[in-house]
């Protein structure tokens, strides 16, 4: 029965990563992809939880266990999980719904089955050895849940393809069914041995004598909702502000499970006072990174998140364990837990989107740790001496969640005095802001999504029309498109939209094709930016993965492609893949150019492309610009140029290594569709090219 549950777990658990591998390149690698899938398991653990819960309280052992499995049967039937090509999203898709419906097609029956595991093995556990407490199995329930997750980063994904992995899990699922069988014949053996000794069961849906206050029940349904809210802002902040990969997924959710495994071990590891005390220790120094995270490195900002996430969900773990009841009323404990873990979850990947225009979900989530602190602290009549007197502690922390509140709102509006208008969707959260307003050559407007800037213009009639930030002329994409020959208009592709600011490159008879994925973008780039209604070019737009609309499109003739989706920290992988890059091949002219925008905060991207360009037998430079301070439109910024065109070969400004020259790359990965790992490409503050903007 042990192993049946730790290889149901490990299996659940490493299902999560894997299918949102498959799914992330479909849905331009935004971390509203891996929310959303947070969401689906949330629910889809509820259910399983609530059919636990309903077999061991409506039925008799025997009738549990062949209706269940029956149920696994029909699970290995459904198998392969893996999505097909028909699931790829339309352009104009809505992304929550479609993602919603692809994971229940694919993966929940074998999803449901698996989450019904740990309350339903801990349930006939109780029957087979009673007097003896079941929780044990559900800290080893979580153990390879853990195991799954910090084994999918470290030691599948870096070694095996996707599908690989996908196969190994459909045999795993197989030896999880074969594990059921033996279970339910010992169960049945048991059950059938009790009736020959003329034992009395309990009959299913009997009441237990032990009456739960409601209070409880309110906890077990809020402390889980909180811990489940923290862990969906935590990652949604960390992929925001860094990069939407695996790690990033599975560090705050192997966080949140080790808190449960420890809670759920022994009540020795919930050290009450030291955790309450750890808590208002790292308030401040949260306050201090929610303003001022551009400056702090990603290291930084990966502990500093993580060892909150840790606190606040020990504190809600711990204070659910001692909550925990006896035996006869565990499933429908699990299945408060679930309900709790779904409305944290349902609130982060719905709600909030829909109430907030920035991911406030954070600062929610840690006021609601405070207040639930302020209630046990009542509830217990907690306190402490002081002077000889004995001090009442809820009062005290009611006063630090109120300062609490305050502190939080200020940070939220922090930055509301000059921003011309917020906006918060499936992917991400968007600002515009003005600067300089008092100074009519230097008011601008700058669009920004979380601490990245992606495009600015002058509001001064004539600086309108400069190119600014990144591609202002002399960076990178500016000497391409200032030096391509210009016997004929030009056909320029843009992988990404931003405000629209190459269209300023734009001369008469020019096509410029803009590939935005952000429906609000381009919005933007039409309504608030001009860049767009002034170019001289003929502008088009479509709206969609870049990667999908190229892959459906027939080959546009580009002499330019330009790829401008890797500055933002939650970078799209999938179009910097072996695969992405033979679409784009198709889509060039002969002597054609394949700019790429690599500056970033955290990643080093420059290797991974010139690996492209060497599998792609193309040479390659890469071009950092400075701009001195004569030049406040401009930032420093980083491009790739991948081109055979004889005029930029022979541009004293670019230094082309051709494929075969850099020995070193011979070691570097290549990435593709079926292996991709930033860990290589981690930078500790080296690539701040182009990370803010003054005008």
């Amino acid at each position: 029965m042990a192993a049946a549950t730790f290889l149901g777990a490990f299996l659940l658990f490493f299902l999560e990563p894997l299918i949102a591998r498959f799914l992330l390149p479909w849905f331009g690698g935004s971390a509203g992809v891996w929310t959303t899938c947070l969401l689906f398991f949330q629910v889809c653990l509820l259910a399983g939880y609530a059919y636990a819960h309903a077999l061991s309280r409506w039925l008799s052992p025997r009738v549990q266990i062949a209706v269940h499995l029956v149920l696994v049967a029909c699970a290995v039937l459904v198998l392969p999980v893996t999505p097909g090509p028909e699931w790829k999203p339309p352009p104009t898709a809505a992304p929550v719904p479609h993602l919603l419906r692809l994971l229940t097609t694919c993966i929940g029956l074998p999803f449901l089955v698996l989450s019904a595991t740990g309350p339903l093995l801990q349930a006939w556990f109780s029957r087979l050895r009673p007097g003896r407490s079941p929780y044990r199995l559900y800290a080893l329930s979580n153990a390879g849940s853990l195991l799954a997750l910090l084994s999918h980063p470290f030691l599948f994904e870096p070694w095996l393809p996707r599908t690989t992995q996908a196969t190994g899990w459909g045999w795993g699922f197989g030896l999880y069914a074969l594990m059921n069988l033996a279970v339910g014949l010992a169960v049945w053996r048991s059950s059938a041995v009790r009736v020959a000794r003329g034992e009395r069961a309990v009959e299913p849906g009997a009441a237990s004598r032990d009456v739960i206050p409601g209070v409880n029940r309110l906890l077990w349904l809020a402390l889980p909702a909180c811990a489940a809210l923290l862990l969906m802002a935590v990652t949604n902040k960390l992929c925001e502000d860094l990069a939407s990969i695996p790690f990033l997924w599975v560090l705050p959710l192997s966080l949140y499970l080790i808190t449960f495994i420890l809670c759920f071990d022994s009540p020795v590891w919930y050290q009450r006072r030291a955790l309450h005390a750890a808590l208002w220790i790292w308030l401040p120094f949260l306050a201090y990174a929610l303003l001022a995270y551009e400056s702090i490195p990603w290291p930084a900002q990966v502990a500093l998140y993580s060892f909150g996430l840790f606190v606040t969900c020990m504190i809600c773990h711990g204070e659910l364990y001692r909550l925990r009841p006896a035996p006869e009323h565990l499933t429908p404990f699990y299945l408060m837990i679930a309900a709790g873990g779904a409305l944290g979850g349902g609130f982060v990947a719905v709600g909030a989107p829909a109430l907030f225009d920035s991911y406030a979900e954070l600062h929610v989530g840690v006021l609601l740790v405070v207040v639930l602190l302020v209630v046990i602290h009542a509830r217990e009549q907690l306190g402490f001496r002081w002077k000889g007197r004995r001090v009442p502690l809820w009062p005290l922390t009611l006063a630090g969640a109120l300062f609490l509140t305050v502190l939080l709102s200020a940070l939220g509006w922090g930055d509301r005095y000059r921003a011309v208008e917020r906006h918060r969707d499936f992917y991400g959260v968007f600002r515009i802001l003005e600067m300089e307003r008092d100074n009519p050559l230097l008011h601008a407007r700058v669009f920004m999504s979380g601490g990245t800037i992606h495009g600015a213009q002058y509001e001064h009639p004539v600086k309108a029309a400069w190119p600014t930030t990144y591609f202002a002329r002399g960076s990178g994409v500016g000497v391409v498109l200032d030096h391509l020959p210009s016997s004929a208009p030009r056909r320029i592709g843009v992988v990404g939209l931003g405000v629209g600011t190459l269209a300023a490159y734009g001369r008469p008879g020019d096509v410029l094709r803009f590939y935005e994925l952000v429906p609000y973008v381009a919005e933007v780039a039409r309504t608030r930016f001009t860049y767009l209604a002034q170019s001289r070019a003929q502008i088009e737009v479509a709206l969609g993965d870049a990667r999908l609309s190229l892959e459906r499109e027939l080959p546009q003739e580009f002499d330019v492609l330009v790829l401008d989706a890797f500055s933002s920290d939650a970078i799209p992988v999938h179009l910097l893949t072996r695969e992405a890059f033979e679409i784009y091949r198709r889509h060039l002219k002969p002597g054609g150019v394949l700019a790429a925008h690599v500056s970033n905060r955290h990643l080093d991207l420059a290797p991974v492309v010139k690996r492209l360009a060497r599998d792609w037998g193309v040479p390659a430079a890469e071009t950092r610009y400075r701009p001195g301070p004569d030049r406040p439109e401009a930032t420093p910024s980083y491009w790739m140029i991948l081109t055979e065109n004889p005029t930029l070969l022979a541009l004293p400004g670019l230094r082309f290594s051709h494929p075969g020259e850099d020995a070193g790359l011979e070691t570097g990965a290549l990435w593709t569709d079926d292996h991709v790992s930033l860990f290589p490409q981690l930078s500790y503050g080296s690539s701040r090219d182009g990370a803010g903007w003054r005008p």
